[in-house]
């Protein structure tokens, strides 16, 4: 493809996402295709002579957007916001289209700086201070395995480059809320901690982790002869977006010298939102912290942005230094490969520089407010409506509910719940993503999509009621 044909058809491309977002609310949200249904449509071997480009667009729509669920859809309200605004896209087009890696300062110095800055930017958006020092990881999955890699380390004075976890005495012992992500697990698993090291600490009516719980644990632990290692806090659980009480955890890891990560992937963009800050209090007594802008914020994915107090420990923990990437100015610049896994990395700086140049602060935090205020707004309408229930506190954006008419219960008011939800997604008209609270099903609605306003919350609103009185 020479430069002028790239030009010719990157236009087209251009002009294809631009009347797909233009359309976005008119497609069904979901799609009906069966499992295989795409997959067969494709031939079995790759073609042996290049196709025409222009071709692609076409069997994108023919092949593609039939099966795909429509993430920037107004009356999306799925799993949890992932808001890829058009100024971010742009940015990561270029990162793209730049093809530059960041594996070393040396190797392009603009990628590592920029990364400097936009980590910085917010992290004063967020109101930390300036203890803290950022960097831009893939997901939070990443993150929360970094955090539990140093707390190992720090544990076992680096034991790693010793004989490994195999040589310690006693085994390490990593703590969360039964709310904790899925990936806080995957990730304790993945450090070598062990499936029988991983403590789920007792929740509270708000679903928040108990304080007292947790250093009841700690010290059932200690005299067991174990080793509690760290602790992974909650702002903004999945299921219920909970908010951990931080300040009486960070006291508890302070005493026990234990290592505090904070996971608040996807609340934390709400602390951009001076009135939400209360949900971060005694943050600055945590050893690192996860928030992923590529979900409410609005940077496209994927962009998890990781801070830490103590970046030494870090480095030292994911260090590679190899000599093909030594370089003279290695003592006076930030080489990123030391911050966390892989060595090559992208240009992920440029999506989150545009996405902030672009919106600006007060803009994103008046979005924030918006679907914060629509949150309540549906909360209120199930409050005072018979046989419906809010099942957690609403906090931010997220409004957890369950139907319940008189006389059903169990596995038929479980059963009951599935089906209004599996209706609301079957009609098109909505996605919605059901999830277990105390051992019984409910349905998860996450306000967050950049178009949705509140006529699309009323209209889910209405049908989550009529797929209710029908099922």
């Amino acid at each position: 493809m020479t430069p002028e044909e790239f030009r010719k058809l990157g236009h087209e491309l251009i002009d294809w996402v631009a009347n797909y977002r233009a359309r976005a609310a008119s497609l069904p949200i979901t799609t009906q295709i069966k499992p295989g249904a795409i997959k067969a449509q494709f031939a079995a071997d790759p073609p042996q002579q290049g196709e025409a480009v222009g071709d692609l667009l076409a069997d994108v729509d023919r092949l593609i957007m039939p099966g795909l669920s429509h993430w920037q859809h107004p009356r999306f309200f799925a799993y949890f916001p992932s808001n890829s605004l058009l100024a971010s896209v742009l940015g990561d087009y270029l990162a793209t289209g730049l093809g530059v890696l960041g594996l070393s300062w040396q190797s392009s110095p603009a990628l590592t700086e920029l990364e400097e800055v936009a980590t910085d930017w917010v992290r004063r958006m967020l109101g930390l201070s300036d203890g803290w020092s950022g960097v831009i990881q893939d997901t939070a999955s990443s993150c929360t395995l970094i955090a539990l890699l140093c707390a190992r380390e720090r544990a076992t004075g680096h034991s790693s480059n010793r004989g490994g976890l195999q040589d310690e005495a006693r085994p390490l012992i990593v703590y969360g809320s039964g709310q904790s992500h899925s990936s806080v697990d995957k990730a304790a698993l993945l450090a070598g901690f062990g499936r029988a090291n991983i403590r789920h600490v007792a929740t509270d009516a708000s679903y928040a982790m108990q304080p007292a719980a947790l250093r009841q644990q700690i010290e059932a632990d200690l005299a067991a002869g174990l080793k509690p290692c760290a602790i992974v806090a909650t702002t903004g659980t999945t299921a219920t977006t909970a908010l951990d009480p931080i300040a009486e955890i960070a006291t508890i890891a302070k005493e026990f010298g234990l290592w505090l990560h904070v996971d608040a992937a996807m609340a934390g963009s709400a602390m951009i939102l001076p009135e939400c800050r209360w949900m971060f209090d005694g943050i600055e007594g945590a050893d690192s912290l996860i928030l992923n802008p590529h979900k409410w914020l609005g940077a496209a994915f994927d962009c998890s942005t990781y801070y830490v107090q103590d970046p030494e420990h870090l480095i030292r923990v994911m260090s590679t230094n190899p000599s093909y990437l030594q370089t003279n100015v290695d003592g006076a610049v930030v080489n990123y490969r030391d911050w966390g896994i892989p060595l090559g990395r992208r240009f992920r700086a440029l999506k989150l520089w545009f996405l902030l140049r672009a919106n600006g602060t007060a803009a994103l935090q008046a979005r924030l407010r918006r679907d914060i205020a629509n949150a309540q707004w549906l909360a209120e309408e199930v409050k005072k409506t018979p046989n419906w229930k809010v099942l957690a506190p609403v906090h931010l954006q997220t409004v957890c509910l369950r139907h319940a008419p008189a006389g059903l219960s169990g596995d038929g008011l479980d059963k009951h719940t599935l089906a209004w939800a599996d209706a609301i997604n079957q009609s098109g008209g909505a996605y919605v993503t059901p999830a277990t609270l105390d051992g019984r099903w409910m349905v998860r609605v996450s306000i967050g999509a950049m178009p949705t306003e509140r006529a699309d919350v009323a209209a889910l609103w209405k049908l989550a009621r009529d797929c209710a009185r029908s099922n």
